[in-house]
């Protein structure tokens, strides 16, 4: 049975993933205040976790969720750590170091040739450690929701406040606290709990947390911003996934919208090897933009770095993309672009076809051969002369273009003799439904 896709998952997932690149792009203040992509992938990902645990076990679970990760990892570091070595490294750490390029359990390290390519992958780090929590944050979830999401908030406080001696551990359990709440918001939409609460309420709630750490940005201005004060930035991103994840509109206009819809779905497809190249692709633009002298476009010089950075993040996504086939055990793709659905009037007719061609059943050739049989035939009314034998006519087929006509054309020996005591009649054919994913 083919599961059915959350549509409003996908469509979240796209903006998280466009907006993560534009931002890159254009580092403005304006876009992270305007969709704090982060904590929504982050809330999508826990929910999706909290429902493959309600139908797998736990070891499967974790297994799958690292199977689909990790090999699109592994393309970007066979590429960058070569790079980086062939470059040229300086104060290069310890070569056991490098595991963390393998299994990411904390930020990779890398020169500063490779900085592009490795300052994103926290985001994995932070991920991984999330999925491996999350049979324990579903326990205490389950017997205390809202202290449950309330534990990362008040432990990143302490941690602010109180930091850990060690520099990458320090790093990691913040950005791991920082984004906890989002990840069990997602926990709260997947059981129900989110759309049981008061809309208002809801409202409210959420307000108060995006406007809470906004002030508490403004009050700290020497931070560098809001994603520098972990405490004022889990509050944010909470208030958003509250409010997005409460609510759950329809999605047939984006259906209704075949072009829109296709696009929707080769990026969540493709979302890791986008979201893994996309800064190098921005870091090679440059050079790359500068040998093709984009400069002579004048005032338009920007736009000509973006569409090299957009044509190398395509070749990327055509060359490496298919690691994520490969990773969730699909049909490899060189460029997942959905095909377009059979026309339901195709599949209609070739299903009145089938039943047309289909042989009848054994209880309606018997009846048919009962009714030819001359000895069970009555003998003729004195009175009415017997009609002379008439040869059965031939089945015809049933116009394809008709549902209706697809029933199987049974035959009668004389349409003015009937025998004693027979009824006509047709026998019951099942529909044949078209399956539509």
């Amino acid at each position: 049975m083919t599961k059915t896709r959350d549509r409003y998952f996908d469509l979240l997932r796209v903006l998280a993933i466009v907006r993560v690149s534009v931002y890159h792009f254009f580092p403005l203040a304006a876009l992270e205040l305007a969709f704090p992509s982060m904590g929504v992938m982050f809330a999508l990902a826990g929910s999706l976790m909290a429902s493959s645990l309600g139908r797998q076990p736990v070891h499967r679970v974790l297994y799958g969720r690292v199977r689909r990760l990790l090999p699109a990892l592994w393309v970007l570091a066979a590429v960058v750590v070569p790079a980086m070595f062939l470059v040229g490294w300086d104060e290069r750490p310890p070569l056991w170091h490098l595991v963390a390029w393998i299994v990411p359990f904390a930020d990779p390290p890398s020169s500063t040739w490779g900085l592009q390519a490795a300052e994103v992958l926290w985001y994995l780090v932070t991920y991984l450690w999330l999925v491996a929590l999350t049979p324990v944050l579903l326990w205490l979830y389950k017997r205390a929701k809202l202290m449950t999401i309330l534990l990362p908030v008040a432990l990143v406080a302490v941690l602010t406040a109180y930091e850990i001696p060690v520099g990458a551990v320090q790093e990691v359990a913040t950005d791991l606290l920082v984004f906890a709440a989002c990840w069990i918001l997602g926990f709260a939409y997947r059981d129900g709990s989110l759309r049981k609460v008061p809309g208002r309420l809801v409202v409210v709630v959420a307000a108060a947390c995006i406007t809470g750490g906004l002030f508490w940005s403004q009050t700290h201005p020497d931070a560098g911003g809001l994603k520098y004060i972990p405490v004022a930035y889990a509050f944010y991103n909470a208030g958003f996934v509250l409010a997005l994840l409460r609510w759950q509109p329809r999605m047939g206009w984006l259906t209704r919208r075949p072009g829109l819809d296709k696009w929707v779905s080769l990026i969540n497809s493709r979302a890791v090897t986008i979201y893994l190249w996309n800064n190098v692709a921005i870091a090679l633009c440059y050079p790359i933009g500068d040998a093709l002298q984009v400069w002579r476009l004048g005032k338009f010089f920007e736009i000509g770095y973006v569409v090299v950075a957009l044509a190398l993040l395509a070749n990327a996504v055509l060359v490496f993309g298919w690691v994520e086939d490969l990773a969730a055990r699909r049909r490899l793709r060189f460029l997942p672009w959905p095909a377009d659905p059979a026309p339901a009037s195709a599949s209609v007719a070739a299903s009145a076809l089938a039943s047309v061609a289909a042989p009848a059943s054994p209880s309606v050739a018997a009846s048919a051969s009962v009714a030819a049989s001359p000895s069970v035939a009555a003998p003729a009314s004195p009175s009415v002369p017997a009609s002379p034998s008439v040869p059965a006519p031939a089945s015809v087929p049933a116009p394809a273009e008709s549902v209706q006509a697809a029933v199987p054309v049974t035959t009668t020996m004389s349409p003015q003799v009937v025998p004693a005591g027979a009824t006509t009649g047709r026998a019951a054919v099942p529909a044949n439904g078209v399956s539509r994913r």
